[in-house]
């Protein structure tokens, strides 16, 4: 108690004591001179030095400010609505598709929400290793090497030989991909993967079209389409027009992470494999086939065997040869037959 007494006696002390420095001014002090206030514009004479003797504004520049009576002429708000356009006309059309990654496109696909493991592996070591292995030395000044002719020319003396278009191969109407050298931009990835399940029992029994749906949607995550019969064959009991299957193709992060969960779910799973067999369609893609039993090995799926369907899987790069494409996929680690 006799603290707090003494406490309050040298507050009450302090607060009594007046200072002896003198107090500073209220008001800002000019430290310049004085000769630029004293030498006035002669044109700055004629300026009003108050704006309360200026007249109001009239009634229609008030009536030009009303936000109201302009809220009343608005249109609708449905009427702004912003529809992108359907086709894209050219760079040099006036009416442009907004980019892709703006939620108005129409191609707009939400997204990245994660990041694959094997992509981030992909990114920081295969990549750049792909890249290694594939270097090709060209020195500078180096003319390129002449492609050769893959379309025939039409042999024979007929006149409608001239302006006739070049033959195709022998043995294929369509032409094979040319293999490019793999440079910084265009390394080999994973581009989709298409899954094709062929039910031939859905024709009599519907249901199990319902589980090979099912099968399908719980392994690649999205909505597969129902497949039908083109040309019936009576051999087999089909007709034109009778559902076969589903199919479902995925891409991006959804195709890495399928590939992922093939290299170290499934295929370890599977007993007495040899590999995969190099399948590959002469443009780097790669084709293979599950039964029923290595269908119940993915873990989204329930151990049936009597219901459980086939399916086709198609791995498809970005390599334009299946030399490119091999090296990718082992370096993913998918297993391959040995020779």
């Amino acid at each position: 108690m006799s603290a707090l007494r003494e406490g309050s006696r040298v507050a009450r002390h302090i607060s009594n004591c007046r200072s002896t420095l003198p107090l500073a001014s209220k008001y800002a002090r000019r430290f310049a001179t004085s000769a630029a206030s004293s030498s006035v514009d002669a044109n700055l004479a004629e300026l009003e030095t108050s704006t309360t003797t200026l007249p109001p504004p009239d009634e229609k520049i008030i009536q030009a400010f009303n936000s109201e009576s302009r809220a009343g002429r608005r249109l609708p708000g449905n009427r702004y609505q912003y529809h992108p356009p359907k086709y894209d006309r050219g760079p040099l059309h006036p009416i442009q598709s907004p980019a892709r990654s703006d939620p108005v496109a129409r191609n707009f696909m939400p997204g990245p929400f994660n990041l694959p493991r094997l992509k981030q592996t992909y990114d920081h070591t295969i990549s750049s290793d792909l890249l290694t292995l594939a270097y090709l030395h060209k020195p500078p000044g180096t003319p390129k090497a002449p492609e050769r002719e893959r379309l025939r020319k039409w042999v024979g003396d007929s006149p409608y030989f001239e302006n006739r278009p070049l033959r195709g191969p022998r043995g294929s109407s369509n032409l094979p991909l040319l293999e490019k050298d793999i440079t910084f931009n265009n390394i080999p990835q994973i581009h989709a993967v298409h899954m094709n399940c062929f039910v031939p029992k859905a024709i009599k029994d519907y249901d199990q079209l319902y589980v090979a749906r099912a099968v399908i949607q719980s392994i690649s995550g999205r909505i597969p389409r129902v497949t039908w019969i083109k040309t019936g064959v009576a051999q087999w009991k089909t007709q034109n027009g009778d559902n076969s299957g589903c199919k479902v193709t995925i891409f991006g992060d959804q195709a890495i992470e399928f590939v992922d969960k093939l290299i170290n779910l499934v295929f370890p799973k599977i007993k007495d494999w040899p590999g995969l067999t190099a399948g590959f369609d002469g443009s780097g893609n790669l084709s293979f086939g599950f039964g029923p039993t290595e269908m119940a090995l993915f873990p989204e799926i329930e151990y049936n065997f009597d219901s459980l369907p086939g399916c086709h899987f198609i791995l498809e790069t970005t390599a334009t040869s299946d030399r490119q494409a091999q090296l990718l996929l082992r370096a993913l680690g998918i297993p391959f037959k040995s020779e």
